[in-house]
């Protein structure tokens, strides 16, 4: 499993690992070596991760950014149930009247220390996996976007969402967080 790092949570390293194993082609030309490596000198990465595991994502390696830092993604098949039936932000819980959910998925992605995927993110997600076929998810939705309904629209994704886009109501998020 997991090398053990000095000061670095076994439990969490053995859990990504043993999930970036299982996953390969979502990470292609990544090593665990390098994911190990960069993690032992981000220890606020990895508590970013266990709080995304601890609320039932299952964060693994997607990519690199052009910057060359590594890329995680909340993976699991769907959204997990306690982030689910949330507003988009704190605007739209804040102008809920009736049936008000207890958060914004922007708070609770503001809270685990994550952002949510924007469109061109989503995208590439679907194209490494069966993702939301059951569910939605939160999209960045652009300002543009938000203030054409009144702040009542945002963009929802699904595996339809390659062809609609939009919905006044989205009840999922996904997250991605770029670790040192």
């Amino acid at each position: 499993m997991a090398k053990q790092i000095k000061n670095i949570p076994t439990a969490i390293m053995d859990l990504l690992q043993q999930r970036f194993l299982a996953h390969p082609n979502r990470h292609e030309g990544i090593s665990w070596d390098e994911v190990a490596q960069r993690l032992s000198q981000a220890p606020d990465k990895l508590e970013v991760l266990q709080r995304m595991e601890d609320s039932g994502g299952e964060p693994d390696v997607v990519g690199k950014s052009p910057e060359g830092k590594i890329i995680f993604v909340d993976c699991a098949p769907e959204s997990p149930k306690g982030r689910r039936s949330v507003c988009y932000d704190p605007d739209a819980l804040a102008s809920r009247k009736e049936h008000k959910p207890k958060h914004s998925a922007q708070g609770m992605a503001a809270e685990i220390g994550i952002t949510i995927l924007n469109e061109q993110q989503y995208k590439e997600l679907q194209s490494l996996g069966d993702f939301d076929l059951k569910s939605s998810s939160w999209i960045d939705t652009p300002e543009a976007i938000r203030t054409l309904g009144g702040r009542s629209l945002a963009i929802n994704g699904t595996i339809m969402f390659l062809f609609i886009t939009m919905a006044q109501r989205v009840i999922m998020q996904r997250e991605v967080f770029v670790a040192g």
